[in-house]
């Protein structure tokens, strides 16, 4: 059979920790790339650009900070809505106050301000956990919806109290306003993705996600042999954070073009993030990917059968929507607690011992 791991030698230390240690695991990634960088822009529509793929992408990146703090760290938070709002008002006051500020370095810096937002936010975390921890950072998102609501100076004193993402360039192509290209905004997000989950999956790889990992699963016998609690639970709020806070500037600006803050980053937006983690795999960079796939495919999928196929009405459809999602996300749940990637790798195995008992 042609995956298995006979021949495929490693000489190096690096070679045998990659990330990808088959080579037709390698193949396949660089085969990915290359499609969804040189082919999907020339073959995609305005409805797979505004109904899948960029939901995609952007959740994709929300998800990885989330599974980087929850699935790696082991710190339950409710509050991603309320960051992905404090990236989404922050790239709105820097795309106002300059005007000549790269649209590349707005979306960098929104994640940054989220990410010292999320270190004040995170440091209750050195003295609660579990239950109270996500009580906490429920209260953080509550109190950041409120407070985009009720100070006029975040949304420049509009009378309605909606933001809305001025005309921008990059390299010369309009990436915000009335006039986007799809496949312009397609491969800004997608750019981000790509750098963004490689930095991810080196940083859960070295010595900061190693003490992330010793936090989760005991984190006084990781204090006990080294570990500071207060940098790994601070450095996860942080790192966690600046993901969340570049997925809300992006969805804001490339995406949505205007938006209020109560129905787009909403309690709703906590849940779907925390959903996606969970179906997806906790701890894991590909679960990330999976379970905003699955939470942004699914609903498409059934609304075309249900509305197109089947000549529903929209509010029906979207009723019977929620309720699908949810009983398959408890079934899920109590068929593979730990998500889509634990099926993958499972899957994956089976592979490579095929056609002999595992």
């Amino acid at each position: 059979m042609f995956y298995r791991e006979a021949g495929d030698f490693k000489t190096t230390y690096a070679e045998d920790n990659q990330t990808f240690p088959l080579k037709l695991d390698r193949m396949g990634y660089y085969a990915i790339l290359l499609v969804a960088f040189l082919v999907v822009p020339f073959v995609i529509d305005d409805y797979w650009v505004s109904a899948v793929l960029l939901p995609f992408l952007i959740y994709a990146i929300a998800t990885i900070g989330l599974n980087i703090l929850t699935g790696y760290c082991g710190q339950v938070s409710l509050g991603s809505g309320g960051f992905m709002a404090v990236g989404a008002y922050a790239s709105y006051k820097l795309m106002t106050s300059f005007p000549d500020l790269s649209m590349i370095v707005v979306i960098l810096l929104s994640g940054a301000i989220t990410a010292l937002v999320g270190i004040l936010f995170g440091l209750p975390s050195l003295r609660i956990k579990g239950f109270y921890l996500a009580v906490a950072t429920l209260a953080a998102q509550f109190f950041l919806v409120w407070m985009f609501n009720k100070v006029e100076w975040f949304y420049n004193y509009s009378a309605s109290g909606q933001i809305n993402a001025p005309e921008r360039t990059v390299f010369g192509f309009n990436i915000t306003g009335p006039n986007v290209q799809p496949f312009v905004a397609y491969l800004f997000c997608l750019s981000f993705v790509v750098a963004l989950a490689w930095a991810a999956r080196n940083m859960t790889r070295s010595n900061t996600g190693r003490r992330w990992m010793a936090i989760r699963d005991m984190d006084i016998a990781a204090e006990i042999i080294g570990v500071n609690p207060l940098g790994a639970k601070l450095s996860a709020f942080a790192v966690s954070s600046f993901y969340i806070g570049v997925a809300g500037a992006l969805l804001f600006s490339v995406y949505l073009g205007a938006a209020e803050v109560g129905e787009a980053f909403g309690i709703s937006k906590s849940f779907l993030l925390l959903f996606m983690v969970i179906i997806g795999g906790l701890g894991s960079i590909f679960g990330s990917f999976a379970g905003a796939a699955f939470m942004v495919l699914f609903p498409v999928l059934l609304k075309n059968i249900m509305v197109g196929q089947l000549g529903w009405a929209t509010d029906i459809a979207t009723h019977f929507e929620f309720v699908i999602v949810g009983a398959l996300i408890i079934i899920f749940l109590i068929v593979e607690p730990h998500g889509l990637a634990a099926l993958w790798r499972v899957t994956k195995e089976k592979l490579r011992l095929w056609p002999f008992p595992h």
